[in-house]
């Protein structure tokens, strides 16, 4: 809930708020009367109390005005976010707290280099000279040196979180001699410039540097910086901390250079903060900011001009189809791999792959190793670089991790050691979430926690393990199908994959392998999914090895699962892959002589 919506809530009960902030006043008509701020008996002072403008007030000694957030904050003396919290434990409003885990990690303090100090001589000329910046600027943002290095402390409630560095010496063409970077290693990604921005503003401007960030300052706006510069992914791993403070922001306004990784950055933060609330600035005639104020071309009234024309988002659904036309060309001459990640198969990697936006099925009869194919194929996805989220409502955490280790640590014979199971979850630490919920979970939630998941932590991966889990009845195709399309509005709207795990109905299956017509379920699963895998176990084969009624080295030869891609709307191949379960490690391989593969590190050996 940000600023806005906060301050419409208290509109709704505006009586009982100025009742809260200003006891001593006395109701007039429609309107509650003081004397002032500090509260005493009066009539200077009026707040609506009903009608369109409850909320609102005025001060008509001094000229002040504003919303019940506004009155708060000069009332109580404190700033927004401070003022947010308590208003939203007065109004009885609780944030959402999703049920999944998060990482802990710990990050560590920055180093201050030695000799610093305020900035003077070269670097104090370099601010001044060369970036036009005031000493006003300088000291707002609390900019120090060491040597010939700019200091820029990343600072959050006083306190000094992060630190980067950069030298002021340029080559003869204005370049840089040496990238910027943190003055140590560890320390937590924010934002720079908190402690700049106004106690009472309700929007900022987001730009891609230090410097840029000071010039709108110096013009009159607030801004803050990104810490790691434009693109997309990694660099943006400050927004899983600064989620909730960002939340006091009725808009956020995007002033990234305009190049393509200006160009990336803003649509990955529009995408993740939400397009309701973002705006771009565009009509500077330079490359960024500062370029404009070392031009004498951004001042306060033409600042304050940008950010009245800053452009909203058209909605999602609406689009010129000749924006595509590099798409098309694209997909008619494709350039560098196609998006996605391959299953664990080498022998797949020509056969299909795991595209953004798409719904897997992944089906089976109850024992045939849905689950743990899909942990297997997760490992594969993480060790390609994917983050994941899992939905396993039907194991505790702790069961779901303990056979996900053992196929992670991959030791044959034997329990993985306790100093390799530390490694596995080490490994898994910024990899791997879990919606932490055994039983049966409401669809809506779990849309709302991948949601929340995606734009904070950046997933791109989700397993549903399974649909009977999902709170919807078995004759209940109505809300199934309605399920599914959630789903696939799902991955579309963020680009991302969903793994669903079905059964398969009851019939012959035990003795051969089950197609997408046998989903349990309305027919809209396997019609609106992107693909369709069934997996299938040998149990004959296993029967007879068990029993030992056969020749075993012949019934090796025989493939253990079978791995049947029914559906596939994007890729040529439909088949089938013939797979060898490895029952200590639960990992499928692609033949009987391959090994199981270790995912915690190459130093640990098998078995």
């Amino acid at each position: 809930m940000n600023a806005s919506e906060l301050s419409k809530e208290l509109s709704r009960m505006a009586d009982a708020v100025v009742k809260h902030l200003l006891p001593n006043g006395k109701r007039n008509g429609k309107e509650w009367q003081v004397g002032s701020l500090a509260g005493e008996q009066g009539k200077s002072l009026s707040v609506a109390l009903s009608g369109t403008k409850a909320g609102v007030w005025s001060d008509f000694a001094t000229g002040q005005s504003g919303d019940l957030l506004d009155l708060w904050m000069e009332v109580r003396s404190l700033d927004l976010h401070e003022v947010m919290k308590e208003a939203k434990q007065f109004a009885g409003i609780r944030d959402i707290e999703p049920r999944f885990s998060q990482p802990e990690r710990t990050y560590s303090a920055p180093k201050i280099p030695a000799r610093t100090g305020k900035p003077k001589s070269e670097v104090l000329k370099y601010l001044t000279e060369v970036r036009k910046l005031t000493l006003e600027t300088i000291e707002l943002f609390k900019i120090a040196e060491s040597g010939n290095h700019i200091l820029f402390p990343y600072l959050k409630n006083g306190e000094r979180v992060m630190v980067k560095q950069d030298s002021c010496i340029r080559d003869a063409n204005g370049k840089r001699t040496e990238p910027p970077r943190p003055t140590s290693a560890d320390q937590k990604p924010i934002l720079f410039g908190w402690q700049a921005i106004p106690k009472n503003s309700r929007y900022v401007i987001l730009t891609e540097g230090e410097i840029d960030a000071m010039s709108w300052r110096q013009a009159g706006q607030p801004a803050l910086s990104v810490p790691f510069g434009g693109g997309s992914g990694a660099k943006h791993q400050w927004l899983e901390h600064e989620f909730e403070d960002l939340e006091i922001f009725d808009e956020i306004l995007l002033a990234f250079d305009n190049d393509p990784t200006g160009q990336e950055a803003t649509r990955d933060l529009v995408q993740r903060l939400g397009a309701h609330r973002c705006r771009v600035i565009e009509g500077l005639p330079t490359k960024d900011a500062n370029e404009a104020l070392q031009k004498g071309i951004l001042d306060s009234a033409r600042a304050d001009t940008l950010v009245k024309m800053a452009k909203p988002l058209d909605p999602e659904e609406l689009g010129s189809a000749y924006h595509h036309t590099q798409d098309v060309i694209d997909m008619f001459y494709p350039v560098g791999e196609e998006p996605g990640y391959f299953s664990p198969w080498i022998k797949a990697d020509k056969l299909f792959k795991f595209r953004p936006a798409e719904l897997s099925i992944l089906n089976g009869v109850n024992g045939h190793g849905k689950s743990e194919l899909a942990g297997h194929i997760i490992l594969g996805a993480m060790e390609q670089g994917e983050k994941i989220c899992i939905a396993s409502m039907e194991l505790q955490p702790k069961r779901l991790l303990h056979r996900l280790m053992r196929q992670a640590c991959a030791v044959t014979g034997s329990m993985p050691s306790k100093d390799m199971i530390w490694k596995g979850m080490e490994w898994t630490r910024e990899k791997l979430w879990l919606f932490e919920l055994t039983g049966t979970a409401k669809a809506s939630r779990i849309l709302e926690v991948f949601e929340y998941a995606h734009r904070r932590y950046g997933i791109k991966t989700f397993v549903v393990d399974s649909l009977m889990k999902c709170g919807i009845a078995e004759d209940d195709y109505n809300g199934q199908k309605a399920f599914i399309e959630a789903l696939c509005d799902f991955k579309n709207k963020y680009s991302i994959h969903i793994f669903l795990i079905t059964h398969s109905r009851k019939g012959d299956s035990e003795t051969k392998p089950t197609g997408k017509m046998d989903i349990k379920g309305t027919g809209a699963i396997s019609d609106l999914a992107d693909n369709v895998f069934v997996i299938w176990r040998n149990k004959i084969k296993e029967e007879k090895i068990k029993e030992q009624d056969a020749d075993v080295e012949v019934l090796k030869d025989l493939p253990d699962a079978i791995l049947y891609c029914c559906k596939q709307r994007n890729g040529d191949w439909e088949g089938k892959l013939s797979l060898w379960f490895c029952p200590y490690t639960k990992q499928y391989l692609g033949s009987r002589h391959d090994k199981p593969k270790c995912y915690v590190g190459s130093e640990v050996s098998y078995g």
